[in-house]
């Protein structure tokens, strides 16, 4: 095991191996999994950098984890914004400041591909991102939102112009 997680731009190549995560991932967060039903949006994912990004998340050579940003555009949130739609970490390898480290990677290459606002969303009941999210440096991010349901955490810059 490595100091730190290390990472890798996923290609097609890397869709069985992507496949395989998401199924724990849906499995840890109790949804549903059809693996055909999860590879037709990811393919195309894969091959047009329009869409985003995934990552993997490596301990050296070898892939514990995936991380994936979703591109969009907002008036509200004032231009080009990414979802961080989905981050995931083999069981041994969370609670060790891997996941912060890989949201730091996110945050960071979000900034270089021009994204303004980056979105964290997160399953009922885990608290951890949305605690992480309000410790992150986002100068070149417009903000950083935490949303669990339909509740907003964070007010968009829209809101916070209208309470001047």
């Amino acid at each position: 095991m490595t100091d730190g997680p290390q990472f890798r731009i996923a290609d097609a190549s890397d869709a069985e191996l992507l496949l395989d995560f998401m199924q724990a991932y849906y499995a840890l967060d109790g949804f549903a999994y059809d693996r055909e039903k999860a590879r037709a949006p990811l393919i195309p994912f894969l091959q047009n950098p329009n869409f985003g990004r995934a990552w993997l998340v490596l301990d050296g050579e070898t892939p514990v984890g995936y991380a994936v940003l979703c591109f969009g555009y907002s008036l509200e949130w004032l231009g080009r914004d990414a979802f961080v739609d989905e981050l995931f970490l083999r069981e041994d390898y969370r609670g060790r400041g891997w996941g912060r480290t890989t949201m730091v990677f996110l945050e960071d290459a979000a900034r270089k591909l021009g994204v303004k606002t980056l979105h964290l969303g997160v399953v009922e009941g885990n608290h951890r991102p949305c605690v992480y999210t309000k410790r992150l440096d986002s100068a070149n991010i417009k903000a950083l939102s935490c949303r669990s349901g339909l509740q907003r955490m964070s007010p968009s810059p829209r809101d916070r112009a209208t309470r001047v």
